[in-house]
């Protein structure tokens, strides 16, 4: 297990990661995984694989159903090993997953890496405002760690935390706006699609703009259906960008699941435009997308979407979800730390009656309390 950290932390390190070491590092991996996670095992054997028969290729590796979450403890360790616990939002069902790590190690350096990359290629210490759930009321949310990671590890030790509960402080935020802007600290705003229209909502309302210090960049997460309400991406990052003086290309959209222990940004070459964006995943993960039979498809062909995330070391290495989408190239592969060969990921939507999830929808029950 030592031995098998240290080789995905260098990996992480390096961000390269070609095909062929990437294969390699992988069945080391599932092999793991399959003698340490009995589910896992018992899901990989009805597909035809088990420590005698490993994946020859990326697209062979049994992926479960993100759904299967709820249903059993994916992990390859035991319960009192538990280091943290990430839980999914609320669904239809009612009935959340959970993600087991037994050490946040591998999750921190992912987190940082990728996000060194995609936020911080200019090296920038900002401040961290977060429209996000707050870590110390819900701690379970692995958006929430995520940012705290990030601002404890890059931020300026002066940011704060703007949801709590279902409550938006909105007279916080433009306090420490107006604080950021007085001490000439650029910030990242960091928030979810519902609480940044909640935001917006909100200082129309009053009728009043939000410039963010010159520098600052806005990290937007989750989907933009909810219960209540469909919001355009380009109406919102239009809007984002008139209300809180930031250039389009400055909102960057992150792509995660609470299943993942790594993440998905918008490439850099297509920040210059709302839509389409196209995301990239860092070296450690990869996107298959599928046909309904469950075979790999075509670059440009839309399909089901699996991610198969290398620093998941703990749970399961492929994740299926309900997520549509393609792969397409990627216009800056160097700069998007993707390698030769390697595609971005443009999201599609869900697929049709796949039940509601993901980080949006705290943020929507706050609009739902503020009509």
């Amino acid at each position: 297990m030592a031995a098998l950290d240290a080789r995905l932390l260098r990996a992480i390190g390096d961000y390269e990661l070609d095909d062929p070491a990437f294969l390699a590092l992988a069945r080391d991996l599932f092999a793991y995984q399959i003698a340490h996670n009995a589910p896992y095992a018992a899901f990989a054997r009805s597909a035809g694989f088990d420590a005698a028969r490993l994946p020859e290729r990326i697209t062979e590796i049994p992926a479960v159903p993100a759904a299967a979450f709820k249903e059993a403890r994916l992990a390859t360790f035991p319960p009192a090993e538990t280091a943290a616990a990430f839980e999914t939002s609320g669904t239809t069902s009612g009935r959340g997953g959970r993600h087991e790590l037994p050490t946040t190690q591998l999750y921190e350096a992912a987190v940082l890496a990728s996000f060194d990359r995609m936020l911080l290629p200019d090296g920038a210490r900002l401040r961290y405002l977060n429209l996000v759930p707050d870590p110390r009321q819900n701690p379970h949310s692995s958006l929430g760690y995520m940012l705290a990671t990030i601002a404890q590890e890059r931020g300026d030790g002066a940011g704060g935390w703007y949801l709590h509960g279902d409550a938006l402080d909105l007279d916080g935020l433009v306090r420490d706006v107006a604080r950021a802007n007085a001490d000439g600290v650029a910030v990242c705003l960091a928030t979810t699609a519902f609480a940044l229209v909640a935001l917006l909502d909100a200082l129309t309302a009053r009728g009043l703009r939000l410039p963010l210090p010159g520098g600052s960049r806005i990290m937007e997460t989750g989907g933009f259906k909810g219960r209540t309400r469909v919001v355009e991406r380009t109406a919102l990052y239009a809007a984002a960008s008139d209300r809180l003086g930031v250039a389009v290309d400055a909102i960057v959209a992150e792509y995660g699941m609470t299943e993942l222990s790594s993440q998905y940004y918008d490439s850099f070459a297509s920040r210059s435009r709302i839509e389409p964006r196209v995301k990239v995943a860092p070296p450690w993960l990869r996107a298959i997308v599928v046909d309904g039979d469950g075979r790999a498809v075509a670059n440009g062909v839309v399909g089901a979407i699996r991610h198969v995330d290398l620093a998941n070391r703990g749970s399961v290495i492929a994740i299926e979800t309900e997520d549509l989408g393609a792969l397409v190239p990627s216009l800056r592969q160097a700069q998007d730390g993707l390698g030769a060969g390697q595609a971005g990921l443009v999201l599609l939507g869900r697929e049709h009656g796949a039940e509601l999830r993901g980080c949006s929808l705290d943020a929507e029950t706050l609009l739902v309390r503020r009509a």
